[in-house]
């Protein structure tokens, strides 16, 4: 049977190119978005060009009813999942830690830390092999996107953004763990410097350059060399693997 990939956030930037390279190895791909259903059409044309099979759903990462929805719109089209890629999250606004407001907090980690886990597991429910999910229960794979922000810790710009990615390692552990032996490996990459529009969308254009400089590798990375970890992850090639997050960040 044709695995199935959901790729949350994936009408732009590393999602959009999980998508793509996910769709051309042969995976049915569903991707969400927020709002932009042109963005997030235009990553479906294209996979659909390339010969391959998607669809984009609208889901908020934040409501627990439209999560649920998400799941039950892929298991009618395309069955039940066996790769989740848990992408989608947000930054929050760029602030210090004293304009940090409990509304920040609350917005940055209903989507970067209650998401995951409830995408986790509702995964988990079709994926692990004692469930006997109709269709499924023949294991899967799990990865989530964190960032190198949970080690350097974003002081001055987004500590509650770096916070909430050190959560997600931490769910990635545990995750790991507690799934393995229920035929579902759980890893995480960690992106760092990477050229997509986030930086732009924050207020912040020139990040990259200003920081580039840090880069042992001497440069900015793309979203489809983290698109390419993923799928590894994802896939046989890693099959003894998992609990782990790999850096994506050019030694930095």
């Amino acid at each position: 049977m044709q695995p199935v990939m959901i790729v949350t956030g994936g009408s732009q930037g590393i999602g959009a190119a999980v998508a793509r390279l996910a769709g051309a190895r042969g995976y049915a791909v569903a991707l969400t978005y927020q709002s932009n259903k042109a963005l997030a059409d235009g990553v479906v044309s294209a996979i659909d060009a390339g010969g391959g099979r998607a669809i984009a759903v609208q889901a908020e990462m934040a409501d627990e009813a439209s999560i649920l929805r998400l799941f039950r719109t892929v298991d009618e089209t395309f069955g039940p999942v066996t790769v989740l890629v848990n992408n989608a999250g947000g930054p929050g606004p760029t602030c210090k830690l004293d304009d940090v407001t409990g509304e920040i907090l609350d917005q940055v980690l209903a989507v970067n830390v209650r998401a995951p886990f409830l995408l986790i597991r509702e995964a988990a429910a079709r994926m692990a092999t004692d469930t006997g999910f109709p269709g499924g229960s023949s294991g899967g794979a799990i990865v989530n996107v964190s960032s190198r922000a949970a080690e350097i810790g974003g002081a001055g710009e987004w500590v509650h953004y770096a916070a909430s990615k050190g959560a997600l390692d931490s769910l990635t552990i545990g995750a790991a763990r507690e799934l393995a032996a229920r035929g579902i490996r759980v890893n995480a990459v960690s992106p760092g410097l990477i050229e997509t529009d986030l930086h732009a969308r924050a207020g912040l254009p020139d990040r990259l350059t200003r920081l580039v400089g840090g880069v042992p590798m001497g440069r900015t990375g793309s979203a489809e060399e983290v698109a390419e970890a993923v799928l590894w992850l994802a896939s046989d090639a890693a099959s003894y693997i998992t609990g782990v997050t790999v850096p994506i960040s050019g030694g930095r």
